[in-house]
């Protein structure tokens, strides 16, 4: 078998139990692709000779045992988030360079122990903060694809961009992401892929270098949906070592996977007909809606009266999380400490190392959230903002109580946009990126995006399906039937 690197889970899961290929030949192949792919800086540590002992290990456990985990073999990349052992482990920041976790994520550990091979670290934006990859210590991801025969460089969306970028353009055959706000499902939709962020609980949080805790959670980057059914159940798991963890049963996420639409609901929430939205997104929308119709599904209207409030309310909680997530970075014992001059105490070395370490992203949204926390703001900003976050969940719990199966939503407001284009340009204009999105982490809820069509310049462009809590299977399997519906096939031409 040619172009190895090229498949999707479920496909090279079949090529290995019949014997046509085998792990090692399809972690050199995906070895090979990123060796050639430098241009889209996508991968940022490489463990080549780890991979391919992780390979060697896998063909052995393949052909000693029939009933070896369906993620056995396949070689994927994992987000610089996610702390791996003796591996760096940075989080696009230079506060952390130099670290070296003697630990491995519940969520890295678990794709580890079913047999999945690691190609290495995937760039992403500064402590996933971040819609563009443009605020990574490492500088910028690229996406594959470019506006038809334009040589602009296109973001891969954020923070999850190196993820999105190295699937889109076949260096790995999955990767793992992180979602606060948006962060797998946005670059999923600006690379052509399908990413999925479980309900918060389902996948721990465990070893994952925290952003904001009540938000953050682990999902998959795939080719398919049934790829992300594959791989979000060897993701999940009840984790005693996170408080958050759900004690709940992982069901069989691929065996969920019957497309049948006939008998669901999918609302379709009025607040999402944003001012001022592009008249491709609306288009695209508005095929989606009779995809599903077509398949069976009944099309209802709804209301979520807080929408325009998720934003404000998000850039508010977010930043107060992660003011206090980042505190500990401080360079005593471990990551960067900055050089000090003679004279200078611990508060010079805080100072000077936190100056150093932390971009300017990361700098304005802990200067933000620690100003909504201090003495005399608290009320007025961080405790109204957690009202309306219980406001927002309330009107998804209202939609669903009503027969809701799913809602369907565009992903992002626009295509890919440049990179650069939109960096220097006001933030609240680059936070504008999630606002499809932030409400599902806010409610804490199960939501993935799935490609769905192209602009006019040809970038890919994706839906997004909302689920019920803990109902990840029917949110999947109501995917699948968009998926199947829509029949995007489209790859980016390769330039890099």
């Amino acid at each position: 078998m040619s172009d190895l690197n090229k498949l999707g889970l479920a496909e090279a899961r079949d090529a290995l139990r019949k014997g046509e290929t085998t792990s090692k030949e399809l972690t050199e192949s995906c070895l090979s692709a990123i060796e050639g792919a430098g241009a889209l800086n996508a991968f940022v540590h490489n463990t080549p000779e780890l991979a391919l002992e992780q390979a060697a290990q896998a063909d052995a456990r393949l052909k000693s045992s029939e009933d070896a985990a369906p993620m056995c073999g396949l070689p994927i990349g994992i987000k610089d988030l996610f702390c791996t052992k003796g591996v760096p482990s940075q989080a696009g920041s230079r506060i952390l360079e130099g670290f070296l976790p003697q630990y491995e994520s519940t969520v890295s550990g678990k794709l580890l122990d079913a047999g999945a091979v690691m190609l290495g670290k995937l760039n992403m934006d500064e402590f996933a903060m971040g819609s563009s990859n443009e605020t990574s210590v490492y500088g910028n991801a690229v996406n594959p694809w470019r506006r038809g025969n334009d040589a602009t460089a296109l973001t891969p969306g954020g923070s999850s961009g190196g993820s999105a970028a190295a699937v889109a353009a076949d260096l790995c055959l999955a990767a793992t992401g992180t979602d606060t706000g948006g962060s797998i499902r946005q670059p999923a939709a600006f690379t052509g892929i399908t990413g999925i962020k479980p309900t918060y609980g389902r996948c721990s949080r465990w070893g994952i270098v925290a952003f904001a805790s009540s938000l953050d959670q682990a999902g998959p980057m795939t080719k398919s949906v049934r790829d992300a059914a594959i791989m979000l159940e060897a993701m999940c798991g009840y984790d005693p070592r996170d408080s958050t963890s759900a004690d709940l049963p992982v069901p069989d996420f691929e065996a969920a996977l019957t497309g049948d639409m006939r008998g669901k609901k999918i609302g379709i929430p009025r607040e999402y007909r944003m001012d001022g939205m592009p008249e491709e997104i609306e288009a695209l929308w508005q095929d989606g809606i009779a995809m599903m119709k077509d398949a069976g599904a009944e099309i209802v209207d709804i209301s979520l009266p807080h929408t325009k409030y998720a934003l404000p309310a998000y850039y508010v909680i977010a930043p107060a999380e992660a003011s206090s997530n980042l505190a500990r970075y401080d360079g005593v014992r471990y990551g960067h400490r900055a050089t000090l001059e003679a004279g200078d105490g611990i508060t010079e070395m805080y100072e000077k190392t936190r100056a150093e370490g932390f971009g300017p992203e990361v700098q304005r949204r802990v200067m933000i959230g620690t100003y909504v926390l201090s003495a005399g703001f608290y009320d007025a900003y961080y405790n109204r903002a957690r009202r309306v976050r219980t406001l927002i969940k309330k009107d998804f719990e209202d939609v669903f109580a009503a027969g809701i199966d799913s809602i369907l939503t565009p992903a992002t407001p626009s295509a890919a946009f440049g990179l650069g284009e939109m960096v220097d340009a006001d933030p609240v204009q680059m936070y504008l990126n999630d606002v499809f999105t932030v409400t599902v982490n806010l409610a804490g809820l199960p939501g993935i995006a799935v490609p769905t069509g192209q602009d006019r310049q040809g970038l890919p462009l994706g839906l997004q399906l909302i689920g019920r809590p803990w109902e990840e299977g029917d949110l999947l399997s109501s995917a699948y039937a968009l998926e199947q519906a829509a029949g995007f096939v489209a790859k980016a031409d390769k330039w890099w």
